[in-house]
Order: structure tokens, then C-alpha cells, then sequence
């Protein structure tokens, strides 16, 4: 069942492929041979404990630092979400949505034009003329997503993007997030240290060790299988995750 679901994404054109990977800071070994892929359409999680270099792969992905060793190739337009959210206190949420775009110098009017009609997908509409300081921290981090999406909604990667919020904003979110990944059908890449998270929201997880890390294996999920309708297959597969970490 979950090897004819992998089939349907190997389809699909590859978007993030990731080869033999290793990283190095001076004499400190941070990643070792790390091989990924990500199809188009995934939502594949990177699962593992803090400080094991998870955000080391993300800035290995958008070019903001170097490989050690191997290659990443990237098909498509990447954008970057933080765990923070990065919005600019003086300047509206629709403003602060259509950064992106003003950035890239389009005009501020046809940018609010074009970014509007996203506000009632991303469950923002009403707000688009508050500051932040007006919005929760689940709101602020719905526009931070919106923010991500202007940038591309080709590939993004997510860096725990709920990692701050309290358990129950949290869970909200994940399940915002999963309709939104159904309505948009971007690729996502997520890094997180949260393993419910990581099977509620992913069709694949790759289990990362601790420094240096090495890929302890990958899970491919069938959301039929892992329902919350079948506790019993969540169970089991949290205790092989916890067992590989």
C-alpha cells in the first residue's frame, strides 16, 4: 500500500535532490553522506533532535553556505519560511504579505491586487489591514506562510514553523496547513524535532541522527494507514522513530 504511493511521486519530476551531502566547520563534522529527494507535489519531513544540523541542510539547499562534499539540485524557485515570523511591525499584513513582490520592484498596488485574493485561501481574510502586533501568534504565522508562498509557491522549505506556539495553537495550525498544502499543492520540506507533527503532515519522513548526521532510514506514509482512526499504526511507527533517535 505505502510502496504504490511512493510509485505515484516517483512520476513526478524530482524538485530537491540531494547527493552524498557532507558538511564540515573547521574540525566539527556536521553532516555525513546525507541523500534526500523530494517530488514535486511531496510534503516530505526531516525529523530529528535539536542541534543535529537539520537547518544546516536548509541553508545548504538555498546556497547560503557551501557543501564539504556532494551536490544539491534544485528544480524550481525556492522560498524560505523561519520559525520566527519576521513581520515588519510598522507596515500592514497585506503589506507586509506583498514584501516579495515591492522587493522585486512591482508597483505596491498591483502587488496588493495580486496577493488579495489568497488572504481568503490562507484564512486571512479581515486582517489584511491589521499590524502585527493586532494578530495571535497562529495569525502571524498564517501570514508568514502567505509571505513564503508570494516568494514561490514552487518549492518551500519550513523551518519548524509552529516551533514557538503553544500545543493547542499548534495543532490548529498543522491542520491549516494541510488544507492549505491541498488547495495550493506546492512541494514542501520540512525540518522538525516534533515527531506527531512530522506523520500528521508528511507523505514521507527522513529520520536524521545527531551529529554528525547520517539518514537513519526513511518512512514512507499512507494517510489512510496512519489515521486517527488507526492509534494503533501511529504507535507503532512512533516507537520505531523514537527508537532510531
Amino acid at each position: 500500500m505505502m510502496l504504490t504511493q511512493m510509485n505515484s511521486y516517483r512520476n513526478k519530476d524530482i524538485k530537491i535532490d540531494i547527493n552524498n551531502i557532507s558538511k564540515n566547520y573547521g574540525e566539527v563534522e556536521v553532516l555525513r553522506k546525507i541523500n534526500l529527494t523530494v517530488y514535486d507535489g511531496e510534503f516530505v519531513s526531516i525529523l530529528g533532535p535539536s542541534g543535529c544540523g537539520k537547518s544546516t541542510i536548509f541553508n545548504l539547499i538555498s546556497n547560503l553556505t557551501e557543501c564539504s562534499e556532494g551536490n544539491i539540485n534544485i528544480n524550481g524557485k525556492l522560498s524560505y519560511m523561519y520559525q520566527k515570523d519576521l513581520l515588519l511591525p510598522y507596515k500592514t499584513i497585506i503589506d507586509n504579505v506583498c514584501l516579495p513582490l515591492t522587493l522585486m520592484r512591482e508597483k505596491k498596488n498591483k502587488a496588493r491586487e495580486k496577493v488579495k485574493s489568497y488572504f481568503e485561501v490562507f484564512g486571512l481574510t479581515g486582517y489584511e489591514d491589521k499590524y502585527p502586533k493586532e494578530l495571535s501568534g497562529g495569525m502571524k504565522q498564517r501570514a508568514n506562510f502567505l509571505r513564503t508562498f508570494v516568494s514561490s509557491n514552487d518549492i518551500m522549505l519550513l523551518d519548524e514553523p509552529f516551533g514557538a506556539l503553544d500545543s493547542i495553537t499548534k495543532a490548529s495550525m498543522q491542520k491549516w496547513l494541510l488544507d492549505v498544502k491541498n488547495k495550493v499543492n506546492s512541494t514542501i520540506l520540512l525540518i522538525t524535532h516534533d515527531i506527531d507533527e512530522a506523520i500528521m503532515l508528511s507523505d514521507r519522513i527522513y529520520v536524521i541522527s545527531k551529529k554528525p548526521s547520517v539518514i537513519k532510514k526513511e518512512f514512507v506514509l499512507d494517510k489512510k494507514y496512519y489515521s486517527n482512526e488507526k492509534i494503533e499504526n501511529i504507535a507503532n511507527l512512533k516507537k520505531k522513530i523514537i527508537e532510531l533517535l
